[in-house]
């Protein structure tokens, strides 16, 4: 069976029982459990699912927009590596913006402890977890929580932005490309990443490989806004370069 049969099957199994497992589906294809995992990617790039811990269940499932829950249990492992090597881009003090998502969220805990920053966060979840840090001065901006991403929008977090200059502002996206650049679902939430981009100095793109060469509905930066891309090793070189090319430096931790 070719790799894209094989892929087709899986997906059908998928909307069938509402979910899929990686060791189950390696027996059953007589295959190994990277090959499935290497099946499971390629379905994500395409949109149709998503994965999860063990496995991988339908988009429809998930509704337009999986909810921060569901995203925050995809590609754990490499959303760690990706948080950590961001800790380079900090000033050593200064302030940075830290956006809603599930991969600049594991950011958040590992914060030095040495050193004084202002951060700024459009997260209610985030800013609880930072304002407990004695070394650290959290501006929470307001406005409406959208519940699928936990993600403050609209006027009373955007008016603040229009006044702020930060040092680094470490972004989150759904989608990114050379052609569209970062794009989200949301427009409300595309207009606050929008203001945050503007207001900051460095902006650097925390994303895992999944999210390359999807598009949204609303974008809200260029590829040559951005300073700095960090990805995992699952995004291919040819992609890297091509990304590297437009603009960003891109880093795969």
């Amino acid at each position: 069976m070719y790799a894209e049969e094989r892929q087709q099957e899986i997906l059908r199994r998928a909307r069938m029982a509402g979910r899929v497992d990686v060791v189950t589906l390696a027996e059953e294809f007589d295959v190994t459990t990277e090959t499935i995992r290497r099946d499971l990617t390629a379905l994500e790039r395409a949109g149709v699912l998503r994965r999860v811990h063990g496995g991988a269940i339908p988009v429809e499932r998930l509704g337009f927009e999986p909810a921060l829950a569901t995203r925050d249990e995809v590609l754990t492992a490499e959303k760690e590596r990706i948080a950590k090597a961001a800790l380079a881009e900090l000033p050593e003090d200064g302030s940075v913006i830290i956006d809603a998502g599930s991969t600049t969220g594991r950011l958040v805990p590992i914060l030095p402890a040495d050193r004084e920053l202002t951060v700024v966060v459009n997260s209610p979840p985030l800013a609880t977890v930072l304002a407990s840090r004695p070394n650290l001065h959290v501006i929470m901006l307001g406005g409406r929580v959208r519940g699928r991403t936990l993600a403050t929008v609209d006027d009373w977090a955007l008016q603040p932005l229009a006044h702020l200059h930060v040092d680094v502002a470490f972004m989150a996206a759904n989608g990114c490309s050379a052609a569209k650049g970062l794009t989200t679902p949301d427009p409300a939430e595309a207009a606050i990443k929008r203001a945050m981009v503007k207001s900051s100095e460095r902006v650097v793109l925390l994303a895992d490989h999944t999210k390359f060469g999807n598009t949204y509905l609303a974008g809200f930066a260029s590829l040559p806004e951005i300073d700095l891309i960090i990805t995992d090793t699952g995004l291919d070189p040819m992609t890297a370069a091509e990304l590297s090319a437009a603009g960003p430096e891109v880093v795969r931790a």
